[in-house]
């Protein structure tokens, strides 16, 4: 994995430190580079593949809990870029890992499939994406009491 810009080499950073458990960063590289070397025998430019796939999966508002005056409110709200790409990350993995509990197979395969799955704009992942624009349009009544 040669030539890497920036953003690359830090997304690939950042999701080794996501999925990493007891401090296991050397096993846990391996599995990501495990999850990319299955495509790399089909698609040319397999990071750029997955961040396409970060990009579909990337929400662009999410609601916040907010009191007025005794009652919660869920205010809609921009996401930084940061968020964005933590929050799409987190749910790659998450949707990874049930994948992994109802099929029983690997985690590089429920990865694999997960990231394809969100590159073809499907997916558990694009789901939960899908469900929090569609809670911030519902909510979107409630955005005067954004102050932040």
């Amino acid at each position: 994995m040669g030539g890497l810009d920036r953003e690359q080499k830090q997304f690939l950073k950042k999701l080794v430190n996501f999925r990493m458990k007891e401090g296991k960063k050397t096993k846990i590289r391996a599995i990501v580079y495990q999850t990319f070397h299955r495509p790399a025998r089909t698609e040319r430019d397999v990071i750029k593949l997955m961040v396409n796939a970060l990009d579909n999966i990337k929400p662009t508002c999410e609601v916040e809990k907010v009191g007025i005056a005794g009652t919660l409110y869920d205010v809609p709200g921009i996401v930084a870029r940061d968020r964005q790409q933590t929050l799409a990350i987190r749910w790659i993995l998450e949707a990874a890992f049930k994948r992994r509990i109802s099929y029983r197979i690997s985690l590089e395969e429920c990865s694999f499939a997960e990231i394809l799955d969100a590159y073809r704009k499907r997916g558990i992942s694009r789901k939960k994406r899908d469900n929090l624009h569609g809670l911030a349009s519902n909510n979107r009544s409630f955005a005067h009491f954004r102050w932040w």
